[in-house]
């Protein structure tokens, strides 16, 4: 099998809009975008820009430009995917943290049992004799 050219029609219309986001937020140059994600032309980025971004390219200005309700879904979207993706990730994070505490706990409780000592400090709910005083005082 050979080279196979590819297209813009090869690339959705999420992933357009994403890459334009990531660069006009400042999270990329456009040529670190060409090469993270393999894209062969920076022309290609630069035909996304112009069409999907906020940056008016005959004035060099940012401007509000409307785009059809179809663009409004599609760029909704792709943050919906995002947005679930760092959820996920967050929750396998936490979720990690929590075993980490069970077995650190367990490691304590082991370690006080084995060699008779108090690791954990045991707090009671009397207040210290200093601040007894100092109520005292006041």
């Amino acid at each position: 099998m050979g080279y196979v050219k590819r297209t813009q029609k090869d690339y959705s219309i999420s992933f357009k809009l994403q890459l334009v986001s990531e660069i006009e937020q400042g999270f990329l140059t456009k040529s670190q975008a060409k090469v993270k994600y393999g894209i062969q032309a920076g022309s290609t980025i630069l035909n996304w820009l112009k069409k999907y971004g906020n940056f008016d390219w005959e004035h060099e200005s940012i401007t509000a430009m409307s785009k059809t309700p179809e663009q409004k879904i599609l760029e909704l979207e792709a943050k919906i995917k995002l947005l679930e993706k760092q959820k996920n990730r967050a929750e396998h994070l936490a979720e990690r943290a929590d075993k980490k505490v069970i077995i650190f706990d367990m490691l304590v409780d082991l370690a006080e049992k084995e060699y008779s000592i108090d690791i954990r400090k045991n707090y009671t709910p009397e207040l210290s004799i200093s601040t007894k005083r100092n109520a005292k005082k006041h």
